[in-house]
């Protein structure tokens, strides 16, 4: 007890003790507002080292991580790419079409195939916009493939001089023709300025001419449908002579015939010296017939006489005369119906054909006759049958549009060209850019 109490009596006190270490504590933070400053101070301060942490010296100023670097890299050369093969090219383009391309003025003219077949329209809008059929349709198409043609570049070149009509104007030589080009390269700009529409609904045709001076593409689209009237009137004259040529071949078929029947039934009649066999025939019946009828009567009154006279009487002697030369002209007259020809006898001639052969020949003959002079009239009918058709189907261009006068120039399309040139370029770069970046990842 004494002991403890004893430690407890010299144990300092906390008062004491504070006050002692206060001056120690004021002074220790002192120095450290000190140190502070001058850290605050300075551009660099050292690093003070804490109890258990290591120190790692300090980075250089201009230090930086290797991919850094390579992505800036990387993003400099799309930068310059993008640059020199869009943003370069875009307006340079843009550029051309605002300051150099030359103005284009354009004309155009509208017109249709039409034929004369076929109902009238009760007004004249239905003339333009009713269907006259398939063969019209294929004709417009005919003459849209001949606009668009060589032979149609070939006769504009003839007429207007091709060379001096879209010679380059200024610094435009994107847009101008070239000199002494063959005629395939005439052709391809001929397709560039010349546009044709065909609307198959309603058959209308419509040409669009472009140029560089208004006049001119008037006079070009005025050109192109007198070149296509002629056209359209050579094919409707070409159908329409092949139909009526078809019709004339028969005609002059059938008349050769007919005139060859004509001239067998004349010779057999020059021949048989009769104009027709069965009515030799129907005589010569009748005269046998009535021959008959006097030999009959002949031979009843040589009965008669016989059973009242003798047979030396001249009456018998005169009626047996007469009776006999009955019988022979009886004879001649049936020989003649069964075979030879008139003034000739079987035993004279034996090849002479009888009337029965000779009505049969002449029936052949007639036959021919009438069969050739009936094909003769239908060919005549079917004739005029294909004229009247080949006038009414008759083909014509119907121009409802003449070509017009431009005022002001619609072509080139400055702001679409340049910004389907920029479009263009930028797909491309985008391309370009998608397939690096996929040989880089599968490198």
């Amino acid at each position: 007890m004494a002991t403890s109490k004893d430690a407890a009596m010299n144990k300092p006190d906390p008062a004491q003790v504070a006050d002692k270490q206060s001056p120690a504590r004021a002074a220790a933070k002192s120095k450290g507002i000190a140190v502070l400053e001058e850290l605050l101070g300075k551009e660099s301060a050292p690093v003070i080292p804490l109890p258990g942490h290591k120190v790692e010296p300090p980075k250089k100023a201009g230090w930086q991580p290797t991919w850094l670097k390579k992505l800036r890299l990387r993003h400099a050369i799309i930068g310059a790419s993008f640059l020199g093969l869009v943003a370069v090219p875009a307006t340079l383009a843009s550029l051309y079409m605002a300051f150099i391309a030359a103005d284009q003025y354009h004309s155009t003219a509208s017109f249709a195939v039409r034929s004369i077949e076929g109902g009238v329209s009760s007004d004249i809008l239905g003339m333009f916009t009713q269907a006259s059929g398939g063969s019209t349709v294929s004709d417009s198409y005919i003459l849209m493939d001949y606009i668009l043609s060589e032979r149609m570049a070939a006769d504009a070149d003839r007429r207007f001089k091709l060379e001096d009509v879209y010679a380059t104007r200024g610094l435009d030589y994107f847009y101008g023709i070239g000199s002494d080009l063959p005629i395939e390269d005439k052709l391809a700009y001929w397709r560039d300025m010349v546009n044709v529409n065909f609307d198959h609904a309603s058959g209308i045709m419509q040409v669009n001419v472009k140029a560089f001076e208004p006049k001119q593409a008037q006079e070009i689209a005025q050109f192109i449908v007198d070149q296509s009237d002629n056209l359209v009137n050579s094919l409707s004259l070409s159908a329409r002579n092949d139909v009526l040529r078809a019709a004339q071949d028969e005609v002059l078929a059938g008349e050769a015939r007919l005139s060859k029947a004509r001239a067998g039934l004349r010779d057999y009649r020059d021949k048989s010296q009769e104009i027709s066999p069965e009515e030799g025939a129907k005589l010569a019946v009748q005269l046998i017939g009535s021959l008959e009828g006097e030999l009959t009567k002949l031979n009843a009154d040589l009965a008669t006489a016989k059973s009242q006279m003798s047979e030396d009487t001249p009456r018998i002697r005169v009626l047996k005369t007469r009776i006999e030369s009955l019988e022979q002209q009886l004879a001649v007259e049936r020989q003649r119906l069964g075979a030879g020809e008139k003034g000739t006898s079987a035993a004279d001639d034996p090849n002479a054909p009888d009337v029965a052969g000779r009505i049969a020949e002449f029936e052949e003959l007639e036959t021919e006759r009438e069969f050739a002079e009936r094909a003769y009239t239908a060919a005549l009918g079917s004739l005029e049958k294909a004229r009247v058709d080949a006038n009414n189907r008759q083909r014509y261009l119907a121009l409802f549009i003449e070509p017009t006068l431009s005022q002001m120039a619609q072509y080139p399309t400055r702001l679409l060209n340049a910004f389907l040139v920029t479009l263009g370029l930028l797909f491309f770069w985008s391309i370009c850019l998608m397939g690096f970046y996929n040989i880089r990842d599968r490198a």
